[in-house]
């Protein structure tokens, strides 16, 4: 049985919006496009239906030691887009006087290019410059629909709009500037290595052979910086692979509390708590045709071959059309089936997600029932032992760990027998939900790092996916496999073995902690020697 939203069992009605609308910021001044200006457009085709292939959830609830991974070869042939498809929307763009660009069936991404005049009218929108917070982006205005030709074999066609879709989810903590010792200017705060030790990380296994991917929708990360930090700690440096996506490439702003801390603080905490794994960093525009490009170059990068994928981008999930959410998902599937763990922030405002509509919302991609999602919590310490660990929330001023129950998704079937409550929402709808695990994120313990050459503590649920990250990198190099999905495993099986620190105390706002699984902090926080050993059982 699949868990996916219920539009994604299939191709979206002609209705449904082709394109996705962002809603960061306000929109300022507005100049319409150039008619003639060249658009390039993402499209998302539907996976081929004429193969025998199992599902996600198939796989995820198996032994990872029984467990046999797809390559990324065999899964075109399963899940790539069908020729026929591709033929149906070839045929069509050039009908329409489009420019059919790179084709890649293994990922159904298909890239076409056309004058702005021409693109408005066979998606019937209004394409305008707007001037945001963010700069100047071009807008689709009215609802884009997907011409008759395109209905049956396009999930979503993305890249009209331009508007930022994501954000990412850290906060930084005040400090006096300067702030002289991290460790006297932020006493709670921890260099990540020790977050790894508190944890229980595995010793031993060797992680050179493990390659983590980051997702960046922005900023960069200086080289200086780097080897300034990992040298403090007497570590080696990693290696850092830099993947350009969609235009998108390692451009630091010079600002640490712009995306350049985010960039930041995934190579350095990923890079410290499992030193000698490669790193590749995919950065994109944050856009939804950038985020789906990096998202999916990192899943079916030959190369690089990630088995673990760190994002720690997001945005409330009211605001992502359910054409874009099920062509994202249809990726992680696709991760689920190659052996790639995707790990995901679940978010920094509580239970609303920072939406002011008095409603619980949660995070995407964090809701997607095919990634891990990582909720926040704070953590006190004291000798290397756990003083006190609670769900992180210090609202109205600091920011909480996002979690709750999807609008979108239906309670997994891995899900059902955790307790998940109905949502906080009029209608009390049941669905997937999240976090799935935690860690610290409160920035009052949040971690020590060094970001365009000022040292800085960063929390947010952001830290906790590349925590995450390596840690089941760890976990895949003593076991000598990847690890893949692990959703229905962690739910069905390991959770009874004590692979988290339940965390029992706390609340996001509309859902509070609770013994087991809670919609706030998962299962807990990791517990790495027993999740090994329970990976290895």
């Amino acid at each position: 049985m699949s868990d996916l939203p219920p539009s994604s069992t299939g191709p979206p009605p002609q209705s449904a919006p082709a394109a996705s609308v962002g809603s960061t910021g306000e929109a300022g001044r507005e100049a319409p496009v150039s008619a003639e200006d060249v658009i390039q457009l993402t499209v998302a085709l539907r996976p081929r239906g004429d193969t025998v292939c199992p599902s996600a959830v198939e796989v995820g609830q198996l032994s990872i030691s029984s467990r046999s991974h797809f390559s990324r070869a065999q899964l075109v042939e399963l899940r790539g887009a069908h020729p026929d498809d591709l033929t149906a929307v070839t045929t069509w763009a050039t009908s329409a006087g489009l420019t059919v660009g790179d084709s890649r069936p293994g990922q159904r991404l298909l890239s076409l290019f056309g004058p702005a005049a021409r693109l408005a009218e066979e998606f019937g929108v209004a394409l305008e410059w707007h001037d945001l917070p963010q700069g100047r982006v071009r807008v689709a205005r009215g609802e884009a629909t997907l011409p008759e030709a395109l209905v049956e074999p396009v999930v979503a066609v993305l890249g009209l709009d331009q508007r930022p879709v994501a954000r990412p989810n850290l906060r930084r903590l005040p400090l006096p500037k300067p702030p002289g010792s991290l460790a006297q200017a932020a006493p709670l705060s921890f260099e990540p290595p020790a977050l790894a030790a508190i944890y229980q990380y595995p010793q031993g296994a060797s992680v050179a052979g493990q390659c983590i991917g980051l997702i960046e929708l922005g900023g960069g990360f200086r080289p200086a910086d780097l080897s300034s930090y990992f040298g403090a700690l007497s570590l080696p440096v990693p290696v850092v692979t830099v993947v350009p996506v969609a235009g998108g490439d390692n451009r630091p702003t010079g600002s640490p509390d712009g995306p350049d801390g985010e960039v930041t603080l995934d190579i350095e905490v990923a890079g410290s708590t499992a030193p000698g794994a490669r790193l590749a960093a995919y950065f994109a525009p944050n856009t939804d045709q950038g985020f789906l490009e990096a998202i999916s170059a990192a899943i079916h990068d030959e190369l690089n071959r990630p088995a673990v994928i760190s994002i720690s981008w997001g945005g409330p999930e009211a605001n992502w059309p359910r054409a874009t959410i099920t062509a994202f998902d249809q990726a992680f599937q696709d991760a689920a089936l190659l052996g790639v763990t995707v790990c995901v922030a679940a978010g920094d405002n509580g239970s609303s997600d920072g939406m002011s509509d008095g409603l619980a919302h949660v995070d995407f991609p964090a809701a997607s029932p095919h990634v891990l999602a990582c909720g926040g919590t704070r953590l006190v310490a004291r000798g290397g032992e756990v003083v006190s660990e609670v769900v992180w929330n210090d609202l109205p001023l600091g920011g909480a760990t996002g979690g709750g129950v999807s609008a979108v998704f239906p309670l997994p079937s891995w899900q059902r027998a955790a307790g998940v409550p109905p949502s906080a929402n009029p209608g009390q709808f049941r669905g997937r939900g999240l976090p799935d695990v935690a860690g610290d994120a409160d920035p009052q313990t949040g971690y020590r790092v060094l970001v365009d050459g000022e040292a800085a503590v960063f929390g947010g649920t952001s830290a906790v996916a590349p925590l995450w990250a390596a840690l089941l990198a760890r976990c895949a190099a003593a076991l000598g496999r990847d690890l893949g999905y692990l959703n229905p495993i962690l739910y069905q099986t390991l959770a009874a073995r004590g692979v988290t620190r339940d965390i029992t105390k706390g609340n996001d706002g509309a859902y509070s902690a609770a013994v087991g699984w809670d919609a706030c902090s998962g299962w807990g926080s990791p517990a790495g020697e027993s999740l090994l050993a329970a990976l290895d059982g």
